[in-house]
């Protein structure tokens, strides 16, 4: 599984940590920055990587900001990026089954090593029920095909 993961300055450190676990772990990971502390915008890094899912370049994707709130918001604008925030194993698990989310956005002001690790291995781990989801998942590609081409 290709896997793609950003961060803006709050969560660069976390991020630095959660790649080489998951790197430990055999995946193939991507880190598409922020690689410092310094200020940075975190729609850029949500954008980096959002559009890396949105191509099928990545499979999935991981980002994280101080709540995981921004970057799921950025995330969300591009076709086919399904970006939930998530705070707890069960959300992560539930995101996956029903709603067939491919990036994961944390929070590196709320979570620390162990949580985030946790959290990644059910997101990576559960697979999309499909089934009645499936239909729900659907409808949210109609409505990106038909509000996505407004001007």
């Amino acid at each position: 599984m290709r896997i793609s993961i950003g961060s803006d300055h709050r969560g660069v450190q976390a991020k630095g940590r959660l790649v080489g676990a998951l790197r430990e772990l055999g995946y193939n990971v991507n880190d598409e920055g922020a690689h410092d502390g310094q200020t940075v915008d975190y729609p850029d890094f949500a954008a980096s990587v959002a559009e890396k899912v949105s191509l099928g370049d990545v499979d999935r994707g991981i980002l994280i900001c101080g709540t995981g709130i921004g970057m799921s918001i950025a995330a969300n604008k591009f076709p086919g990026v399904r970006a939930a925030p998530c705070n707890d194993e069960f959300l992560a698990e539930m995101c996956r089954r029903h709603n067939d989310v491919n990036v994961l956005c944390l929070s590196a002001d709320r979570l620390n090593d162990a949580q985030l690790t946790n959290i990644v291995r059910v997101w990576l781990e559960t697979p999309f029920e499909s089934g009645r989801h499936a239909r729900r998942v659907d409808k949210i590609r109609t409505l990106e095909e038909r509000f996505g081409k407004r001007q």
